[in-house]
């Protein structure tokens, strides 16, 4: 085995990780807040990358602007989203309202792209595409800045959950009952939730989009955030970090090694796998609590 080869395709894959990360932690904080599954952060996402796009290219925002900005505005629709369709489902079951989320996902993916235009859109963030040497390693710089940047966000969302408002976000998790009757507004909580994984998902389509372009392809990577999801524990922010390492590493190891032998798509399997096995073998996660229900 290669070792050079092994050690780079395991730093570009890592750095990978970091970013599809990002997109899994919408997906974990709505459930940290609210027991609901967001199947709607791979659409949030390509979402994030277009706002940005049309700020740059249509309305001639600079980059040092309009990143910032559309990441507020995925807030505000992460907030309008949870206001006046998901508190709308509040008594339904729970699989409705994951079917909502669902439903969510498919409309903006293809409302977005009609609105805003399909072809790619090119997203300069001025990241240099020349490769960055280590000794005889080369590193993506576009992985390299997408993945640090992605690496402070979820970083923060981890000291998030220490101060007042995250442990009220917590208690709201714990119990939304006894939350409300010590005066927590449950359903600001849940907003709240849902203002940072639309914030989440837009600095993540930006990243990508400067990687890949902005197109619909960018809710793809909503399977990469849910096997991310699953792996790391739906409730845990951490594992999100541990996940993301993980399944970006096994997957561009995989891809480096076995695409050459089967012809490619390795990549596209790894995520499909490891939801599978991580739901047969360890269904609440490597760092999720697991939640027993007595009848």
């Amino acid at each position: 085995m290669d070792i050079l080869l092994l050690a780079e395709l395991s730093i570009n894959g890592a750095l990978v990780g970091l970013m599809y990360a990002l997109v899994a932690l919408g997906i974990v904080v709505v459930y940290k807040a609210s027991r609901y599954a967001n199947l709607a952060q791979g659409a949030f996402c390509m979402a994030g990358g277009y706002v940005c796009a049309v700020l740059i290219l249509s309305l001639g925002v600079p980059v040092w602007l309009a990143a910032p900005l559309a990441i507020v505005l995925m807030f505000g629709l992460g907030m309008f989203v949870e206001r006046f369709l998901l508190r709308r489902m509040i008594g339904q079951p729970v699989v409705m309202v994951i079917m909502l989320t669902l439903g969510l996902e498919i409309l903006l993916r293809g409302l977005v792209p009609g609105l805003m235009g399909s072809a790619v859109k090119r997203l300069d963030l001025g990241i240099s595409q020349a490769p960055l040497l280590l000794g005889e390693i080369l590193v993506n710089r576009a992985y390299l800045a997408g993945g640090g940047i992605a690496l402070v966000f979820i970083a923060g969302a981890i000291l998030f959950y220490n101060t007042a408002l995250g442990i009220r976000m917590r208690a709201v998790s714990d119990d939304p009952v006894a939350a409300w009757s010590i005066g927590i507004r449950v359903e600001t909580m849940i907003a709240i939730a849902w203002g940072l994984a639309g914030s989440a998902a837009g600095a993540a389509g930006i990243l990508w989009g400067a990687t890949q372009g902005v197109d619909w392809t960018l809710s793809l990577l909503l399977l990469k955030a849910v096997a991310i999801a699953i792996l790391g524990g739906l409730d845990s922010v951490p594992g999100v970090l541990i996940a993301g390492l993980l399944i970006g590493v096994i997957e561009s190891v995989a891809a480096g090694y076995l695409d050459p032998i089967v012809g490619g798509g390795t990549r596209d399997v790894v995520a499909s796998v490891i939801i599978l096995l991580t739901v047969l073998v360890r269904p609440h996660g490597l760092f999720g609590r697991e939640h027993i229900e007595r009848v």
